[in-house]
């Protein structure tokens, strides 16, 4: 590990000192701090606003890569980091200096002069000030977590909002119905305004559905009002207006297609002349967003297993959605070659492991469970029972780094290797090298 090379570290300790970590489901304490600035959400460029349960991320880095491959510059907020806090706020397309988070703590501190406020609404709050004082073409906020008393949900006619699928996680703070948490994610939807809305469960659709049509806001429903999928190893997207054909988007995974399609239709929904075709597919095709299905091909794990003969790839999901879109597109791995999957697992304890597990069954992977720097993480014999629980062979081991040993050790020819469950563990894997970490 490198932590004492990690840029930042120092000043977020300084503010998780003295603010609580505990997210705040509500807005009134960031819009107060926000109103002391003179309400910088309201001087931004246009905002589009992101949200839902998986798949958020990744929008948000098409969306991203879409505005920069026409020309446009971008402010993007994203959470949580891999391994340094600045991969959460991009400035008119580049990472957050040293200096620039610097004299922003200091000036929040002193803005805020102690009154009660969260460790993530004050980053929050850092981003949009930042934001406002430099020019760009376009802002990209992703939700923290939920959407209608997230700290990001400032933003009175955002130019567009996405909600991308949602399904149960955070139950013990959204939950525990399905309909509660499409509630949550729903609350970014403002009068008047458009919104993009991927496929969902029935249950959450009729709850985004209702909200929309309340607010009066145009919603632009995949499978209904436009559809994207793909057709020849390629992007399809079907608008009210036109049928687009597109390289393949860049992430890896069946699912991509349709995160991918979400992006390009709020592109448009947007409306920017410079967004034409040619900066659509050349966005979807070098859209980057590291640990989500990341083929690894640098760092210590990476030659160890290049060393096997196997193949490496990191992913930060850790729900039962992530697990079935992990599954799919592990499935397509084994599906070229025929070679066995093996996981190497670790999550935080108030996660579904069972539910997570679940859609391997018919892969039936073998599955290294581990553990991660976190006192709430789970403990790998119990992820080994979650695992078999779901009809798959499990042992215990030490660390990350002998999964990966014992992945290449269990099979032959040599597996699939995927590092997965959560992206504190996977953040913990990128900093084991600089080459490995987001820029």
């Amino acid at each position: 590990m490198y932590d004492e090379i990690r840029a930042f570290d120092a000043m977020i300790a300084r503010l998780r000192e003295r603010f609580p970590s505990l997210i705040d489901l509500s807005t009134g304490r960031i819009e107060r701090l926000l109103a002391q600035f003179n309400r910088p959400q309201d001087r931004l460029p246009p905002v589009i606003h992101v949200a839902g349960t998986n798949g958020k991320g990744s929008t948000t880095a098409y969306l991203r890569a879409i505005a920069e491959a026409a020309g446009l510059k971008a402010h993007v907020l994203t959470s949580p980091h891999l391994v340094r806090f600045a991969e959460r706020i991009r400035v008119a397309g580049e990472l957050i200096t040293e200096a620039e988070l610097t004299a922003l703590i200091d000036k929040m501190i002193a803005v805020n002069a102690d009154q009660p406020i969260s460790f993530n609404e004050m980053l929050t709050a850092m981003a949009i000030v930042a934001f406002a004082d430099k020019p760009a073409d376009l802002t990209i906020i992703e939700v923290g977590l939920g959407g209608r008393f997230d700290s990001t949900n400032v933003f009175e006619a955002p130019a567009v909002s996405v909600i991308t699928p949602v399904d149960y996680d955070h139950l013990e703070m959204l939950g525990p119905e399905l309909s509660k948490i499409a509630w949550e994610k729903a609350g970014i939807i403002k009068r008047g305004r458009p919104v993009v809305v991927a496929r969902q469960l029935e249950e959450a659709l009729e709850v985004i559905a209702r909200e929309a049509e309340a607010l009066e806001a145009p919603m632009l429903l995949m499978g209904r009002d436009f559809d994207a999928w793909e057709e020849r190893g390629r992007l399809m997207v079907q608008t009210p207006d036109q049928l687009l054909d597109l390289p393949a988007p860049s992430l890896f995974g069946g699912y991509q297609f349709a995160n991918a399609g979400a992006a390009v239709m709020a592109a448009i929904a947007w409306g920017h002349p410079a967004i034409d075709e040619a900066a659509l597919a050349k966005g979807v095709s070098s859209a980057v967003w590291p640990a989500r299905f990341q083929r690894l091909t640098a760092g210590p794990l990476a030659k160890l297993a290049a060393e096997g003969g196997a193949d490496l790839w990191l992913d930060g999901g850790h729900n039962p959605h992530a697990g079935r879109a992990l599954a799919e597109a592990a499935g397509r791995l084994v599906a070229r070659d025929g070679r066995r999957l093996a996981l190497v697992t670790a999550m935080y304890a108030r996660k579904d492991a069972l539910g997570f597990f679940q859609p391997f069954g018919e892969l039936k992977p073998k599955v290294f469970a581990t553990g991660f720097d976190s006192a709430n993480a789970a403990l790998p014999e119990d992820l080994a029972a979650a695992a078999r629980g779901a009809g798959l062979e499990a042992e215990i081991v030490a660390d990350v780094e002998e999964g990966v040993r014992q992945a290449l050790k269990s099979a032959e020819p040599p597996p699939h290797i995927l590092i997965c469950g959560g992206l504190h563990f996977a953040g913990e894997v990128l900093a084991m090298s600089p080459e490995t970490w987001p820029s």
